[in-house]
Formats: C-alpha cells, structure tokens, sequence
C-alpha cells in the first residue's frame, strides 16, 4: 500500500496503529484536534492487559520501552467498605499480567516511535465527505481539506468518524466520578495514603463508592463513584471548587474519615466525568474504506479494558492492513469480524463490573467476582 492510512485521533489507540503501519513501511498520516502532545495532562494510571495491551506493543516492537515505565508494586488492590475495613486484600503478586503505567508515559512511548511528520497537531476534524469508490474528504477547522481512500477514525467518544457508519450516539450509563488528587500522600494525608495502600483501594456501598490509585511520587489519584441522574451532575457548579467539593462530600456523611480525606482535602478542583457508553455489541455494515477503533468503535463504562483494547485495535488492524496491502476492503472486513464479538464481550462485562462495584450488593459483589464466584458469569 502506497498511499498514506488516515488516522483521526491521537490516543494510544491511534499511535498503535500508526506504530504498526511503520514498523511494516506502510504510511499513515495522523490527525490529532489538540495543538501538541503537551496541550493537557493525559490522565492517570491503567493496567496494560496481557493479551491485550501488552500484545500490542510486542506487536508494536515496544515490550522494552514498556517494561522501563512499569511502576513496582501497582498491582496490588484492596476492597473497602465505608468505615475503612480491609475486607479484601490482594497484594501485587508478580506475575506482571497486569501491570501499571502513567497514560502519559504509555503515549510518550508510542509518540517518541514515530517520525514526528507522520503527526499533525491542531488539525481538528470538522467534517467529513463520501466520494464514493471508498474515498472520503476531510475538512479540518481552519477550512483545508484532505482526500484519503483510507479513513481510520481513532477519536473517542465524540467521533466525527462514526457518523459514517453508524448512527448510534453515545448515552449516559446513569454513573458519574468525580476525579480528585492528594500530593506528597505520605507526609501530608497519612491516614488516606495508609487507607489506599500501595495499589488500588475501591470503598464501596450501594450507589455510591470511592476509588484511588497510588501513583508514583506519593501521589494518590481519586475518582469519586455516583450513581446519579444527569440533572444531578449538572446542578453543581464545578468552578466553585470549594462548594462543589462539599457537596460531592456530603454524599458520603458518615463515612471514615481516612476515606472522606480523599475528597475534602483534595488539592485539585474536583472534575466530573460523566460516563457515556455506546448500545452493547455496536456494529456496522462494511463501509469502503472507512473503519473505527477503540472509544469511537466501542464507548463502554471503565473497567480496565479501555486502553488495552484501543491499543489491540490499533495493533490487529495495523496486521490486517499488512496482511492484505492490496485489498483494503479485505483487510477491513478481517478486521471488524473480530472486532466485534470482542468489544461486544468487553462492553458485556464493563457494566457487569459497574453494577457489582456500585449495585445493591456493594460491595460484596465485587468481592465474590474477585474471589471467583461469579466465575461462570464473566469467563
């Protein structure tokens, strides 16, 4: 294939597959709205998945660059309830199935494996033209346009790409977080730090949970769990810092203090994150020479597999194209018939996962899937 794959979208599902392509000499030109990669900060912490996000980047030739930004210890996770006490501990074993990185390290690594050309930065997608034979045009905010035979829309949630090929909207699961930090954890929260541990800690009750992950430098990442309807999220200012914190806060009365710390001692401004997922088992009729991957082929709530199976995307239709060079409508049809039982499982057990951790049964749900009595449920 001579003629540059089109990728809309810089995420690690984006870079994968731009990854890929280099590593088998095929050209891609990405996309990417934001003006460089150091326009915001790239989120927190992800466990990169064995047989997902760790096999895409051997396939991607990075498992070294990998391996260098793992931290130590981040597997290990423990279930609270809401008085503090442990009533699950699981320390890091190890085994590095699931180990944990920055985001930001994780896209670091990709970006610094391409040639920078391959990037263009403050190109925002605006619309997009069939013009037939599996061409499409790309008309980016500042009025240029670009034609490709090959359109890969690797932009999130919001996909100016999916309209395309699916008239499916994301919608909200009916869940918001709201993220917070605590810096210097160790010496200035003690309490909090000790409560979190050295992984993952996720308090929890029925509609309501508390979840942070310990980052490096004694950094401890929080995302306040809420079951609650849109109008509730949108009745809260967030720019007043301090009174949306304790509103948010109140939500938790009676809780232990080690955990409320968490949100009330919060050195950033909590942020809310609602969360949208696409219709469980979204597909779409082959469309020439057009295809999605990752939030925009498969939006679902977090659960882990996000990342990893953006970044899985990326690598098998990257192997797809390289497979079938010359025949771009077989590359894609290989690529979405797999595609799509897979994303429809992981969606599947992403609000399985959602509902035990925030259900009626929180958080002894959790516990159960954890310990392997809902084996059967989520294999």
């Amino acid at each position: 294939m001579t003629t540059p794959v089109t990728i809309v979208g810089a995420g690690l599902g984006g870079l994968t597959l731009a990854r890929v392509l280099h590593v088998h000499g095929i050209p891609a030109t990405i996309y990417e709205a934001e003006p460089s990669a150091e326009a915001r900060t790239q989120g927190g912490q992800l466990d990169i998945h064995e047989h997902t996000g760790q096999f895409a980047l051997e396939a991607a030739g990075l498992t070294d660059e990998f391996h260098a930004i793992i931290r130590e210890g981040g597997e290990a996770s423990r279930v609270l309830d809401q008085h503090g006490t442990v009533l699950l501990e699981k320390p890091d074993d190890g085994t590095g199935g699931r180990p944990e990185v920055l985001r930001g390290d994780l896209r670091r690594i990709l970006l610094d494996s391409l040639p920078g050309e391959m990037i263009e930065w403050g190109r925002k997608v605006t619309g997009v033209q069939p013009l037939g034979d599996g061409r499409h045009e790309l008309t980016f905010a500042d009025g240029s346009t670009v034609t490709t035979g090959l359109l890969v829309g690797a932009d999130g949630a919001w996909s100016k790409i999916r309209p395309l090929l699916s008239d499916a909207k994301p919608q909200y699961v009916g869940t918001s977080f709201i993220e917070t930090y605590l810096y210097d954890a160790d010496e200035r929260h003690s309490a909090a730090a000790e409560a979190v541990g050295g992984g993952m800690m996720l308090a929890l009750a029925p509609g309501k949970g508390i979840v942070a992950h310990r980052e490096a430098g004694s950094v401890l990442h929080t995302y306040v769990e809420l079951n609650r309807p849109a109008e509730w999220v949108a009745g809260i200012d967030f720019t007043d810092a301090t009174a949306a914190t304790a509103r948010v806060a109140a939500e938790f009365d009676g809780w232990a203090p080690e955990l409320t710390a968490l949100i009330t001692d919060g050195e950033t401004a909590p942020i809310p994150r609602m969360l949208y997922a696409l219709p469980n088992g979204h597909r779409w009729d082959r469309v020439p020479g057009v295809t999605l991957l990752g939030d925009a082929a498969h939006l679902m709530p977090p659960s882990g597999e996000g990342a990893n199976l953006a970044m899985f995307d990326g690598a098998e239709l990257g192997k797809a194209i390289a497979a079938h060079p010359d025949d771009i409508e077989a590359a894609l049809t290989a690529y979405e018939e797999a595609l799509f039982p897979r994303s429809a499982s992981a969606a599947a057990e992403a609000h399985l996962l959602l509902g035990l951790c925030l259900g009626d049964r929180a958080p002894f749900g959790l516990i159960d899937f954890f310990t392997g009595a809902l084996e059967g449920e989520h294999e």
